[in-house]
């Protein structure tokens, strides 16, 4: 049985939208997109491959799906470890609209079931059934503690304005830190894995 993973890069202020260029997301009048760009290292790309190295398949919300069709298909080597994975690897969408998807290996899920379906999907995986950004299902999924673990890059800066992981009115979750490490240029990368309810206390 495989686990349901959620790789995203957030800011200080928990900013996840648009992060790897200008018009890669501009919805709602987003104007810094791009802005892990400054801070992408070796650390940054080693990380990413050994997320990528542990995928079984992917699980991606129609916005991210889209980017990642209009890129990766582009690059064909198969050294390359992100792109191998993701023209290689079957990639599920939750979408009522996407009907016939043109980059090879893809499943649109239709959402009437669809709690069901990940969980069907994950369960017949030996590695990983791996989330990248997609912001909107992954909050869903967070809301119905589908997700097995979390691997946060946390960037060195705020930036006041942007869809958010986190929203409020979010489950109190509690978690345990798996791995940690920071890298040249200052990114803090954690992998956390939910425990339950978060629980409360008083110090008086």
């Amino acid at each position: 049985m495989g686990k349901l993973t959620l790789t995203t890069f957030l800011s200080l202020d928990g900013v996840m939208q648009a992060p790897g260029g200008p018009q890669e997301d501009t919805s709602g009048g987003f104007r810094y997109g791009g802005w892990t760009v400054p801070y992408a290292d070796e650390g940054m790309g080693e990380f990413m491959t050994e997320v990528f190295d542990r995928a079984g398949a992917f699980l991606l919300g129609r916005r991210t799906y889209e980017i990642f069709a209009g890129h990766w298909p582009r690059y064909t080597d198969p050294s390359d470890p992100i792109a191998s994975r993701l023209n290689g690897l079957p990639k599920y969408v939750p979408s009522t609209t996407l009907k016939e998807p043109a980059w090879a290996g893809t499943t649109v899920l239709d959402g009437e079931h669809l709690q069901a379906d990940v969980t069907r999907v994950k369960d017949k995986l030996d590695g990983e059934l791996q989330v990248h950004g997609s912001g909107a299902l992954a909050q869903w999924l967070l809301a119905r503690d589908l997700v097995d673990e979390l691997n946060l890059l946390v960037f060195p800066v705020f930036l006041g304005a942007g869809r958010r992981l986190f929203p409020t009115g979010g489950l109190p979750t509690a978690c345990e830190v798996v791995a940690s490490r920071t890298t040249s240029t200052g990114t803090a990368i954690h992998t956390y894995r939910p425990t339950g309810r978060a629980t409360f206390g008083s110090f008086a």
